[in-house]
């Protein structure tokens, strides 16, 4: 088929309209990052001491390990595959990482982006699978009604650290706060 002057005009004027609206990929070296995050806190000697795991991830490195390996072996999204480009994917650490850093830091997924570079649409399917993971994973053991032996050892282990009763008092209203801001004073007293 012959293309004409008044064939190519119209293929600009497609291409003209596309470009405004169509972004490029970003290059965010995502494999570059993911062997930066291993480095930083995953291989025997991190950049990170165990202190700093704990402090950034909120847990200890072989529970984030095994954590992950549950949710790898639930959900194939997590695990690290190559993309249509017969790149490598993701790490399953980075993406986990992601969806930690949402829910414990409260961090958007533009802040995530800049930590372990990520897309946003890829930052927020992380965390819905995550999360569904670890709802499917581990609701039959943790998230149900504690038996009556599981709540005697966590009221003689509050009791323990000086915090009776905790467990019946979910705010734990009852204890005075010496630091407690003035304008929050008595704002949750005498709650059912």
């Amino acid at each position: 088929m012959a293309r004409g002057p008044h064939s190519r005009r119209v293929i600009q004027g497609v291409a003209q309209i596309c470009r405004p609206t169509c972004s490029r990929n970003l290059d965010r070296s995502r494999q570059q990052r993911g062997d930066e995050l291993l480095d930083d806190y995953f291989i025997h000697n991190s950049a990170f001491p165990d202190t700093y795991f704990r402090r950034r991830f909120r847990m200890e490195q072989h529970l984030f390990n095994k954590i992950m390996i549950a949710v790898c072996n639930h959900d194939s999204y997590i695990v690290q595959k190559n993309d249509a480009c017969g790149a490598m994917g993701l790490l399953p650490e980075q993406k986990i990482t992601a969806a930690l850093r949402m829910l414990t830091y409260g961090a958007s997924a533009d802040q995530v982006d800049e930590i372990a570079m990520m897309g946003k649409s890829t930052i927020l399917e992380s965390l819905m699978r995550f999360c569904g993971a670890i709802e499917s994973i581990y609701t039959a053991e943790y998230f149900r009604k504690p038996t009556h032996m599981g709540l005697e050892r966590l009221l003689m282990k509050v009791e323990m650290q000086g915090f009776p009763e905790m467990i019946m008092s979910i705010n734990c209203m009852h204890w005075t706060w010496k630091n407690c801001p003035s304008a929050w004073q008595c704002a949750y007293g005498d709650r059912k």
